[in-house]
């Protein structure tokens, strides 16, 4: 189990197995999840610390000052480390101007950057647990590939002048549905997180990430881009969108990890026209995130 590869969020048709055993009790697996996830109530998701929906619920609040966040964050130390650490790095601090307390760290990172930091120490968190350790190598893996479709993201963003830290968090959270799958597969319901269940998994799992986001009160944009992503061949909007954004991050994300930068998974994906994105803007955005990979990485660990 601990050398069970992460297929790529591109590849994600399902399984051609039908009426086999492993692959109808995978299927019937995840059709429980996705009907949990619409019925009303809290979100099931073993193993998650619960400072993430503490944190989550104050950002959420109009009223709520960078104080009132400071104060929630500091209830626990390690989170309150790593967002100093990520407020004082290279990447989100280009002047070097340190922060001296974590007031300043939350103001200085915006609420989506919290939300971020906030998302990679849950994921940390997750990985050390016994309960998941048969999932921890492709848990990793799926994480090293959500960093990637970020930055992306971020810098798609850039070139459509639109919010980056909002694109940056939705890249992050864009298999926010796989990540629920390998927990819920490890927490005892007879099923087990293996190559038939990690394939349905990237195929289908942008439709629990979108009700995973709706449970956590994400806004529509979000949710929608998070549920969408698989959706190559989308019709074109008035104008270029956060869904275009996220789908043209995944497959960009899966040339750059997968393929060695080669584009074609790019053809025929209405993103790339939507978003105005031709053979040598889609190069340069990966020679761009190739070198910014390492350092984005090492701010977030």
């Amino acid at each position: 189990m601990e050398k069970l590869a992460i297929a790529s969020s591109s590849a994600h048709r399902d399984p051609a197995i039908s009426g086999s055993p492993g692959v109808d009790a995978a299927s019937a697996f995840l059709g429980d999840l996705l009907r949990e996830l619409a019925a009303p109530g809290p979100l099931n998701l073993p193993c998650f610390p619960d400072i993430v929906p503490r944190v989550r619920k104050a950002l959420s609040d109009p009223e709520a000052t960078p104080d009132d966040i400071a104060r929630i964050v500091g209830t626990e130390p390690r989170l309150s480390a790593r967002l100093q650490q990520t407020a004082n790095s290279a990447v989100f601090n280009p002047g070097g101007v340190p922060s001296s307390n974590l007031r300043h760290a939350v103001t200085r990172l915006g609420h989506q950057l919290v939300q971020s930091v906030t998302m990679v120490f849950a994921v940390q968190q997750m990985k050390s647990d016994s309960s998941l350790r048969p999932v921890r190598t492709p848990l990793g893996q799926l994480w090293e590939r959500s960093v990637a479709v970020a930055s992306i993201c971020q810098a798609l963003a850039q070139r459509l002048k639109v919010p980056t830290d909002r694109a940056f968090l939705t890249g992050l959270l864009h298999a926010i549905g796989h990540f629920y799958i390998m927990v819920r597969a490890a927490d005892g319901r007879g099923v087990s997180y293996d190559e038939t269940l990690a394939a349905l998994a990237a195929a289908r799992h942008p439709a629990l990430g979108g009700e995973v986001l709706k449970k956590w009160a994400f806004d529509a944009g979000v949710c929608e881009a998070v549920a969408c992503q698989h959706d190559h061949r989308r019709k074109p909007r008035r104008k270029a969108d956060l869904t275009d954004v996220l789908i043209a991050s995944t497959v960009l994300a899966s040339a750059l990890l997968d393929d060695e930068g080669a584009l074609r998974r790019c053809a025929g994906v209405s993103a790339f026209i939507a978003l105005d994105l031709g053979r040598e803007e889609q190069a340069a955005v990966l020679k761009h995130t190739q070198l910014s990979l390492g350092t984005l990485r090492a701010a977030l660990s």
